[in-house]
């Protein structure tokens, strides 16, 4: 059962209380998830167990998203003020630089974590900020029309759609690769957040400044991208090592934007792995091509 913690975050106005909510499950080391804009930190529960089962895992509710409050006025959903208010949730949950994981936003947060020196390793799926302007605008429009769906649908027909496979690939197939699989109550839960979401168009707003062009010294760092991501074209994971040249490029083949759903076992793997749960790199169908046969552009074609 998720919880809440609230802590102070600076403000133009000074300190400010902010509510966040989470989950957290596990022992071992810390592992912190952060999940994409829209979403909640249910992203993660395909993986949470197995993730446990090694490791301390508090999946988050980002700010404005899910059951969190949103942040304070005058604080913008960017990471130069994102990032600092996950150091103060870390602070208040008694952890001490976590590992970080994250999808899409939550990846983007996840690296400035890791440059701000507030996490021990990254894991980034999917991660925001490695597009063209074309590609963001692209994304943009998606991200867009699922909000206008979720907002426009009444809840008893949304509920009515998710009881059919066919139902189910049209209010998802923009971050699922297997949206059918998805259960009626997931997806119902989903699109609830998504048009609860208050913290969603200031976040795209901020988001059109924040193409992300520094790299992550001295912090183990791993990208992974679906193959069959269509939100964020999987080129992007090697504009991304580009830009990180010390990252590990893992490539999740069948997965989608949002890949917990669509291969838990192999993200599973991946997270451990990258927050130093394994001492073998995944194998087979993930495996890392780190010698430049990262096939992370071998998806579907891209706008």
């Amino acid at each position: 059962m998720a919880t809440e913690v609230s802590f102070t975050v600076d403000t133009p106005r000074g300190p400010r209380a902010l509510s966040v909510c989470y989950e957290r499950r596990g022992e071992g080391e810390p592992l912190l998830l952060l999940h994409g804009i829209g979403h909640h930190w249910q992203a993660w529960e395909p993986v949470l167990d197995v993730l446990a089962g090694e490791r301390d895992v508090i999946a988050a509710d980002l700010p404005g998203f899910g059951g969190s409050e949103a942040l304070p006025d005058g604080v913008a959903y960017d990471p130069v003020a994102v990032v600092p208010a996950l150091g103060a949730l870390c602070a208040a949950l008694g952890v001490e630089r976590p590992h970080v994981a994250g999808n899409s936003l939550g990846g983007l947060l996840a690296l400035g974590m890791g440059r701000a020196g507030l996490a021990r390793s990254v894991t980034a799926l999917s991660p925001a900020g490695f597009w063209s302007e074309a590609e963001r605008r692209y994304a943009y429009a998606a991200l867009r029309a699922m909000r206008l769906g979720a907002r426009a649908l009444p809840v008893p027909l949304i509920e009515r759609l998710s009881r059919s496979a066919a139902g189910r690939v049209a209010l998802t197939s923009a971050i699922y690769a297997r949206p059918a699989r998805r259960s009626p109550e997931a997806v119902v839960a989903e699109a609830l957040a998504l048009r609860a979401a208050v913290g969603f168009e200031r976040t795209l707003a901020a988001g059109r400044g924040v193409p992300y062009r520094e790299d992550v010294p001295g912090v183990p760092v791993t990208i992974g991208w679906g193959t069959r991501d269509r939100l964020l074209s999987p080129r992007q994971g090697l504009r991304a090592r580009g830009v990180l040249p010390r990252a590990r490029l893992v490539r999740l083949p069948g997965c989608g934007h949002v890949p917990m759903h669509d291969d838990p076992a192999l993200v599973a793997r991946v997270l451990l792995d990258g927050s130093g749960g394994l001492t073998a790199r995944p194998t087979g169908r993930g495996a890392d091509r780190r010698s430049g046969g990262a096939a992370a552009g071998e998806g579907p074609s891209q706008r």
